[in-house]
C-alpha cells in the first residue's frame, strides 16, 4: 500500500467545504506549513527576540525596525500568524493520519494470499524449483521455516475448478514481515501533532487568551513592581507561563516578568525565592565557568521553607514550576565616585549611587547633566599578547617545526600568537544625559593598567552609541598611583601666570644670558606655543581655540611654508616638551611635592601626560567619574516556567525517533510461494513432486534485500543459484 498525498475527499456538502477539507488533509499542504514554520524558526534564531525597539533601530534602521515590528518578527514564537500556522498544521496532520491510518491497519492484517499464481511470474525477484514432497507437506514445511524466522504466515489451499477462468489445485504460502515500516508513518506524523500541541500549550497562546477574554492587559509603563495594577498580573494558578525573575543576594522575589511584544505581564508565583548566596567562578579568559545560587523557597500558603541549589542545567522544581539558573546581574551595588575635571571650568566633587538605582543630577559650571549608574564589572580580562610582541626576528635555535605547524592548523579562529590574558581590575559604567535627553556611555577603570610600555595609565572609555566600541583616553598614573599629577599639570597649564613662570624657567636653562636677543625670540615662541597647546589662543584669527597637538598643527599650516614645516615642527615640539616639563614641576611645587628629575622614567610619564592633555580637549564631558570604592551586591536571574506540554513534547520526540527509525531502517517485505503438483513426475509409482514458484517483494530494494532473497531461495527451495 502506498500512502496517498491527496486530501480527504468528501462526497457530500458544499463544494467550498469539500475543497477546504481536501486541502487541509493533503500531505502537500502539511509539508508547505511545516516549511513555513522552519523558515520562521530560522528567522527567530537569527534575529534576537523581544528586544527593545531602539535596539532594532540602531542595528537595522527605522524602516526595517518598523517592518519587523509590524510583521511580529521580533516575537515570532508568540505571533498570531505563527500560532495560527501551528494550529493549521495540527489539523492538517491529524486529518492526514485519520485518512491513511485505517488503510495502513487493514494492509497490516492482509497477507494478499489471493494473488493469482500466474502473477508471481511478473515479479522482479522470483525463483522456481521442484520439491520432492507433496504440496501440502511443502506448504507446512515452508510455513514453519518462515514463522521461525520472524515472518507472519498464512496458508491457503486452493481446489481445482472448471470453466474458462479455472484455477489449478495447490497451496499458496503468503508471508509478510517489517510491518513496523508503516507504523513508522503513523508514529512520525503523530509526533508532529504532539509536538505542535505541546508547543501551543507551553507557548504564549494561553497567556494571550487571558488578555483577550479574561480582562488582562499588557503593562507598558515603568516604576516599582508593587505598584503595577492587578489587570497586568496573572494569577499563581496560571496553567502555563515562562518568565524571568531577578533576585539580589539577601532579597526575595515572587513575581516573574513575562516579556510581550508590546510590554510585559507580571506572573505571580505560588512561592517566593530568597537568594542566600550567589556563587560564580571564572575561566582565565574572564568567561564564567560556573554560576550557581543557593536559595530558599518560601511557600506563600503554608509558610514551608525548602532549601535548594540551582545551577545551569540543574534546575529546581517546586509546585509544578521549574526554576532554571538563567544568568546573573548586578543586584544594586553601591559605588562611590569622584569627579575628575576634564575641562578648565570643571571642579572636583564626590557622589554615591546604586547600580540601576535613581540617577543623580550634577551641575559643573554651565553644564547640567544627569548621571545614570549603569554597570559595575569587578573582573575585566583583556588580551595583552600584542604588547609583548616586541622582537624583530626569530631565534632559529628556538624554532619548533611541529609547534609552528600545529599553531596554523585546526579551527578557523586559531592563531599562532599565544594569548596573554590579564585581569585589569574593576570598572564602572555610567551614562551622562544632557538636557535634551541625549546620552553618552562611559566606562572607566578603577586602577591603572600597564599596557606594555612600562607606564601605567587610567583607561577612560567613551562611546556615542551602544553598538560602537569604546574609545579610550589614557591618563598616566603619577608616582602615587593616582590621576592627581595629571589634574595638577592640566590646571597649571590653564593658569597664565604658571605658564609664564614655566617659560621663564625654560629660558633661563636654554639660553646664554649674554645673548638677550635670542632669549627674547625664544620667549615669544615658547609663550605662543604653550598658549596654543593650552587652548587659550586660537591657531588662526577668527577660529575657535582647540588646544593640544591639533592646535599646533593648525598653526603650522597657516604660518609656516610647507617646505619648512618638518624642520620647524621638530624645533617647536622640542621647545614645547621642555616647557611642559617645567609646567609639570611647577604643578608639583604648588602641591608641596619635590620636583621630578629629568630622567627616562619622568620622560615616559611626561610623554603620556602630554598626549592625554592633548586628547582631553576632545573629551565630550566636563568631568570623568572615577570609582573610589564599591560594595558589590550580586543578583541571580532565574527563568521560571510551568510547562504542562513538556511531557507531550517529550512523548512526541520519542515517537518521532521511533517513526523515523522505522521508516528508514525497517524494510517491509512480502513473500509468496505457490506449490502445485508436478504432472511430469506423477506417472507410475514415482514419488510425488511439487512445482514451486516463489516471488519476493520489498518496499526499498537494497543489497540486503538481494541477500535475503538468495538466503530464502536456499532455505525454502534448496536452490544454490
Amino acid at each position: 500500500m502506498s500512502v496517498s498525498t491527496h486530501g480527504l475527499r468528501v462526497h457530500r456538502g458544499p463544494q467550498v467545504l469539500r475543497a477546504a477539507v481536501e486541502l487541509l488533509s493533503s500531505m502537500r499542504f502539511a509539508i508547505a506549513l511545516l516549511t513555513i514554520i522552519c523558515i520562521a524558526s530560522i528567522i527567530g534564531t537569527v534575529l534576537k527576540q523581544h528586544e527593545p525597539i531602539n535596539n532594532y533601530i540602531n542595528q537595522f534602521g527605522p524602516f526595517w525596525a518598523e517592518l519587523f515590528r509590524a510583521a511580529r518578527l521580533d516575537s515570532i514564537y508568540s505571533a498570531w500568524w505563527f500560532l495560527l500556522i501551528l494550529l493549521f498544521l495540527v489539523i492538517s496532520t491529524t486529518l492526514c493520519i485519520a485518512r491513511n491510518t485505517p488503510r495502513i491497519l487493514i494492509d497490516l492484517k492482509t497477507f494478499k494470499e489471493d494473488i493469482r499464481a500466474q502473477s508471481l511470474k511478473a515479479f522482479g525477484q522470483r525463483a522456481e524449483s521442484r520439491l520432492g514432497e507433496t504440496p501440502e507437506a511443502a506448504a507446512n514445511r515452508i510455513g514453519q521455516l518462515l514463522a521461525s524466522g520472524g515472518w507472519k504466515v498464512k496458508l491457503q489451499q486452493r481446489e481445482a475448478t472448471d470453466g474458462s477462468r479455472a484455477t489449478s489445485a495447490g497451496w499458496m504460502v503468503a508471508a509478510r514481515a517489517g510491518g513496523a515500516h508503516k507504523l513508522g508513518y503513523i508514529a512520525a506524523h503523530s509526533a508532529i501533532v504532539l509536538v505542535c500541541i505541546g508547543g501551543l500549550f507551553d507557548g504564549d497562546l494561553v497567556v494571550r487568551a487571558q488578555t483577550w477574554f479574561n480582562g488582562k492587559s499588557v503593562f507598558t509603563g515603568g516604576g516599582m513592581i508593587a505598584d503595577v495594577p492587578p489587570q497586568h498580573r496573572l494569577s499563581a494558578s496560571n496553567p502555563t507561563f515562562r518568565g524571568n525573575i531577578l533576585v539580589p543576594e539577601g532579597g526575595q522575589g515572587s513575581v516573574a516578568i513575562l516579556n510581550q511584544s508590546d510590554g510585559v505581564l507580571l506572573q505571580e508565583l505560588p512561592f517566593s525565592i530568597e537568594l542566600k548566596k550567589f556563587i560564580v567562578d571564572y575561566y582565565s579568559t574572564g568567561m564564567p565557568k560556573l554560576f550557581a545560587s543557593e536559595v530558599v523557597l518560601h511557600d506563600r500558603e503554608t509558610g514551608e521553607q525548602v532549601p535548594a541549589r540551582i545551577e545551569v542545567n540543574h534546575p529546581a522544581s517546586y509546585k509544578g514550576v521549574e526554576i532554571y539558573q538563567s544568568s546573573f546581574d548586578d543586584g544594586g551595588s553601591k559605588v562611590k565616585l569622584k569627579a575628575v575635571p576634564m575641562a578648565a571650568m570643571a571642579k572636583p566633587f564626590e557622589v554615591e549611587g546604586v547600580i540601576g538605582g535613581p540617577s543623580t543630577e550634577i551641575t559643573n559650571g554651565k553644564d547640567k547633566l544627569t548621571l545614570e549608574y549603569a554597570a559595575l564589572r569587578v573582573i575585566n580580562v583583556e588580551n595583552f599578547a600584542d604588547a609583548n610582541a616586541m622582537g624583530s626576528g626569530a631565534d632559529v635555535r628556538k624554532v619548533d617545526l611541529r609547534h609552528d605547524i600545529e599553531s596554523r592548523l585546526g579551527a578557523a579562529n586559531k592563531t599562532n600568537k599565544p594569548k596573554v590574558l590579564r585581569n585589569i581590575g574593576p570598572s564602572i559604567g555610567y551614562k551622562l544625559r544632557d538636557a535634551s535627553g541625549q546620552a553618552r556611555e562611559y566606562q572607566n577603570y578603577m586602577v591603572p593598567v600597564d599596557t606594555g610600555d612600562g607606564q601605567p595609565v587610567f583607561l577612560l572609555g567613551m562611546r556615542e552609541k551602544p553598538e560602537e566600541p569604546f574609545r579610550y583616553l589614557r591618563v598616566p598614573a603619577d608616582d602615587q598611583g593616582s590621576m592627581d599629577g595629571f589634574v595638577r599639570m592640566r590646571a597649571a597649564l590653564a593658569d597664565p601666570a604658571a605658564r609664564e613662570r614655566a617659560v621663564e624657567r625654560y629660558i633661563a636653562k636654554a639660553t646664554d644670558p649674554k645673548r638677550p636677543e635670542m632669549a627674547e625670540q625664544l620667549r615669544v615662541s615658547a609663550t605662543r606655543a604653550l598658549a596654543l597647546f593650552a587652548g587659550s589662543e586660537p591657531a588662526k584669527a577668527g577660529a575657535t581655540a582647540t588646544g593640544g597637538w591639533q592646535a599646533i598643527a593648525e598653526f603650522m599650516e597657516v604660518n609656516v611654508p610647507e617646505a619648512e614645516r618638518e624642520r620647524a615642527g621638530g624645533v617647536l615640539v622640542r621647545i614645547l616638551n621642555d616647557v611642559l616639563f617645567e609646567v609639570l614641576n611647577l604643578s608639583r611645587e604648588g602641591a608641596g611635592l619635590a620636583a621630578l628629575p629629568n630622567d627616562e622614567k619622568t620622560q615616559a610619564y611626561l610623554t603620556q601626560a602630554v598626549l592625554a592633555i592633548s586628547d582631553a580637549h576632545f573629551y565630550p564631558a566636563p568631568v570623568a567619574m572615577m570609582m573610589t570604592d564599591f560594595t558589590q551586591v550580586q543578583a541571580s536571574v532565574f527563568q521560571v516556567a510551568r510547562a504542562p506540554g513538556k511531557n507531550i513534547v517529550y512523548l512526541g520526540c520519542l515517537l518521532l525517533i521511533i517513526g523515523i527509525f522505522a521508516m528508514l531502517y525497517v524494510r517491509e517485505r512480502r513473500l509468496w510461494v505457490w506449490l502445485a503438483p508436478d504432472g511430469k513426475a506423477s506417472e507410475g509409482d514415482a514419488p510425488a513432486t511439487t512445482a514451486a514458484t516463489m516471488a519476493f517483494s520489498v518496499n526499498r530494494k537494497t543489497i540486503d534485500s538481494d541477500r535475503e532473497f538468495e538466503h530464502l531461495k536456499r532455505k525454502l527451495l534448496a536452490l544454490n543459484e
